[in-house]
């Protein structure tokens, strides 16, 4: 059975940094796009950051030069570490995973997800 599960979610001031986990198991993804997304209360779940295979990534605007997504093929985990958060960033954020190896930005090309992390940053 596949699962992602999320940690390292939680409240922070404006201005500080938080690390993102997601543990994969089930499966071996090293060959499969990973993904984070995030969802605001009363707003669709946005793309935030996916990582390929090779390690080459891909960011939306928002988060460009605050946030970086990595991963540990050997230990099947991704990463996501956000700086300089703003409170525009609260959400509660998830890992995913698509069985095919092309990476993609819609919510619907991913296979697998965890159950989320809130994080929440106060002015």
């Amino acid at each position: 059975q596949v699962q992602l599960v999320e940690s390292g979610g939680g409240l922070v001031q404006a201005g500080g940094s938080l690390r993102l986990s997601c543990a994969a198991s089930g499966r071996t993804f090293s060959s499969s796009p990973m993904a984070w997304f995030r969802q605001a209360p009363g707003k669709e779940r946005e793309f935030v950051a996916y990582i390929n295979w090779s390690g080459s990534t891909y960011y939306t605007d928002s988060v460009k030069g605050r946030f970086t997504i990595s991963r540990d093929n050997a230990k099947n985990m991704v990463y996501l570490q956000l700086n300089n958060l703003k409170t525009e960033d609260t959400a509660r954020y998830y890992c995913a995973a698509r069985r095919a190896t092309s990476p993609q930005i819609r919510s619907e090309e991913y296979d697998y997800w965890g159950q989320g992390t809130q994080v929440t940053v106060s002015s």
